[in-house]
């Protein structure tokens, strides 16, 4: 069975870090420029929190806040599960869907290694699956 670190292996540990004291809109400006909907939010090289469109929709723009003003740390999401490289892909699925989460930061350790989204976790389900399918075919293929 597939696990994070297979994620991982397929896209890399690529993070984009702000700072909890930054002001939203720069936040937003990250994410926009590396076209990602979350920032991971980092204090002195530790893992705080982790910052999302949803968090901006709900915190910010539902209560006609302005992104200048507010900071990361006053709208980032903390006390998210942890996971670690070892959870397999259908213990991730289940607690995303459980907790209605479309983000996860995976930890080695207690050292922050990245952050998993619901899209990897179904790009990887939908790997296995072709793979299922494709040693079906050669099953089938090769009982003739």
């Amino acid at each position: 069975m597939k696990n994070v670190s297979d994620i991982f292996s397929r896209k890399g540990l690529f993070n984009v870090t702000i700072a909890s004291h930054e002001p939203v809109l720069e936040a937003l400006k990250l994410m926009s420029k590396n076209n990602i909907g979350s920032i991971v939010v980092m204090d002195n090289d530790l893992f705080v929190g982790l910052l999302t469109e949803r968090d901006y929709a709900r915190k910010v723009i539902l209560f006609g806040k302005s992104s200048s003003d507010i900071t990361v740390g006053e709208i980032m999401s903390q006390d998210l599960p942890k996971i670690s490289m070892f959870n397999t892909i259908d213990e991730c699925m289940e607690i995303m869907t459980n907790q209605n989460l479309r983000y996860l930061p995976v930890f080695e350790n207690e050292k922050y290694m990245g952050v998993i989204s619901i899209i990897d976790v179904v790009k990887q389900k939908m790997m296995e699956q072709d793979g299922k399918i494709e040693d079906l075919q050669f099953y089938l293929h090769s009982a003739r």
